[in-house]
């Protein structure tokens, strides 16, 4: 595995920082090289069409999708959905009592329901090294 693509709420990416930073750092320590795409990108309104053109290639060249939903996101169940029919691997991330999402863990290969950075690092690690076998 060399990529990993972050499907995470643009609206409310900012709340999510030292989570981010977290996967970030775990992604590196596996040699992955993780894609935040609501960082990399910014689309107008009227650049819909390439907005989603762009992401779903991004997708397309990479290993596995990183889906954070601890706050639901439309967007993130578009990627997810595009994912599961491009039949890659699927990552659900969500903290602890946050709503579930029944979409998201239907098509999740793996969820990781986490407390805390430190709880998301340490089961983040484990997965990430266990695929990269």
């Amino acid at each position: 595995m060399e990529k990993a693509y972050l499907a995470i709420s643009y609206s409310n990416r900012k709340l999510f920082d030292k989570e981010v930073k977290t996967l970030i750092e775990s992604c590196e320590k596996n040699n992955i090289k993780l894609l935040i795409f609501v960082d990399k990108y910014n689309f107008k309104e009227n650049e819909e069409n390439e907005m989603m053109e762009t992401a779903f290639r991004e997708i397309d060249e990479s290993d596995i999708l990183i889906a954070e939903l601890t706050t639901k996101s439309i967007g993130v169940g578009i990627e997810i959905g595009y994912a599961f029919a491009k039949e890659k691997p699927i990552l659900y991330l969500r903290k602890k009592d946050s709503e579930y999402s029944t979409t998201a863990s239907g098509s999740a290969s793996y969820i990781i329901e986490y407390e805390n950075e430190f709880d998301l690092r340490v089961s983040t690690d484990r997965l990430l090294k266990r695929l990269n076998k």
